[in-house]
């Protein structure tokens, strides 16, 4: 395959890798709030999530996992980078992404078993979390600048900063 197609197979994964950790954690969300229902309701609704959960984790995120890494070290087989520091920066930024995905996937395990690991506001959190990831990968790797993807790190890190603080006086009822 050409260098092209393998690299548009890497982001076709990336995309779909982050659109499952994305999901998945509003899934954990979603199933960590249906403990507030009364019965049948709450079981209804933790069988129908652990469900979708399962099917999304088998079936789109670890999929997308496995294809992004493979094209990714074509991708580096085929052209020597490996001396990049722009480079050295993404691997960086993979480590906390993959132990992200496997501690979602532990999550997800938790919840099958009816054990509720955080609260939803904490998994509301721990969602930007991908988010953050995303932005400092893909602007280390579009630009191959690493002041550019350290910036864009510190970039995110205020806007959240900016909503939290933002929506915290909005929820407490100041303007």
């Amino acid at each position: 395959m050409s260098y092209l197609a393998i690299k548009a197979l890497h982001i076709v994964g990336v995309v779909c890798w982050f659109a499952g950790l994305f999901y998945i954690v509003r899934l954990f969300i979603y199933h960590t709030e249906a403990n507030e229902e009364l019965q049948p309701k709450r079981d209804i609704l933790k069988a129908q999530f652990t469900l979708m959960a399962r099917r999304l984790w088998l079936g789109i995120t670890i999929p997308s996992m496995l294809l992004t890494t493979a094209s990714g070290a074509w991708l580096l087989t085929d052209q020597d980078i490996s001396h990049t520091p722009w480079l050295h920066l993404k691997f960086v930024l993979l480590l906390p992404l993959f132990l992200y995905h496997f501690h979602c996937g532990w999550i997800r395990k938790k919840l099958a078993a009816d054990v509720i690991p955080f609260t939803a506001p904490q998994l509301r959190t721990y969602n930007e979390v991908a988010t953050f990831l995303l932005v400092g990968i893909v602007f280390t790797a579009v630009t191959k600048s690493v002041s550019t993807g350290l910036w864009s790190l510190v970039g995110c890190a205020a806007v959240f900063v900016v909503l939290v603080v933002f929506l915290r006086r909005k929820l407490q009822g100041k303007s």
